[in-house]
């Protein structure tokens, strides 16, 4: 679901949106202030509300909101684009401290809206392959692995969605989907499941259920994707 199938038109909410992506045509340092006031002026409620009533598999609008100011910065900076513009700026560098400065100095909402950011620039092709890892996903990637340390399950969930599924390696990505078990967040959060599951992490996913048995604990029902004999 995108920003604007969530945001009914001619709503407050998309037209500040629509403004603030203007606002960060013509001047993309405005991209800060815009996410800061994004829940304030879209609000929070959740994507899909009837299946993930806290927003944390799939986000929230002003998840939604902030990944829209990630693309419009892309577009104001040109990544991808070519390198260096007329005036000697590194326009993937650029783009790259932006978003770190973003996230850095975000809350864990605002940090959300960087990965989901990332997300749809990677469905919408703009960051290359992952055989040659451009400067935007170098950087994302760090980020992603920040926000894979964390207790928060939504900034986990945030990082294994369609950047994450590209990108990571498939060592972090496989404790990222466990991580995601543990913290009792579905699997539907991870995109790409089945094509990056293998044995290893059927593996890891069977003596994570022994251990909770052994324990005496209930197994997630999500284990039984991974458990599964791969193809």
């Amino acid at each position: 679901m995108t920003v604007t199938t969530c945001i009914p038109a001619g709503t407050p909410g998309a037209t500040w949106l629509n403004e603030a992506l203007a606002g960060v045509a013509r001047d993309p340092d405005s991209v800060t202030r815009a996410f800061a006031f994004a829940a304030r002026k879209v609000g929070r409620a959740p994507l899909r509300p009837d299946s993930d009533p806290g927003g944390v598999v799939h986000g929230t609008v002003d998840d939604a909101a902030r990944a829209a100011l990630v693309v419009g910065l892309a577009d104001a900076v040109g990544v991808g684009m070519g390198g260096a513009t007329a005036v000697g700026v590194d326009t993937d560098r650029d783009y790259a401290d932006r978003l770190v400065l973003l996230y850095r100095q975000g809350d864990g909402a605002e940090r959300r809206g960087v990965l989901r950011g990332l997300d749809a620039l990677t469905e919408r092709g703009d960051l290359g392959p992952a055989s040659d890892p451009a400067v935007p996903v170098t950087a994302g990637l760090d980020l992603a692995a920040d926000a894979l340390r964390a207790n928060d399950p939504s900034l986990v969930a945030a990082a294994v969605g369609p950047f994450g599924a590209r990108y990571l390696d498939q060592h972090t990505w496989r404790h990222a989907i466990l991580k995601l078990v543990f913290q009792g967040v579905s699997l539907e959060a991870a995109s790409g499941l089945d094509r990056r599951a293998d044995d290893e992490l059927s593996r890891m996913a069977r003596d994570f259920a022994a251990e909770r048995r052994a324990a005496g604990r209930s197994v997630p029902d999500d284990l039984d994707r991974l458990t599964h004999p791969r193809p």
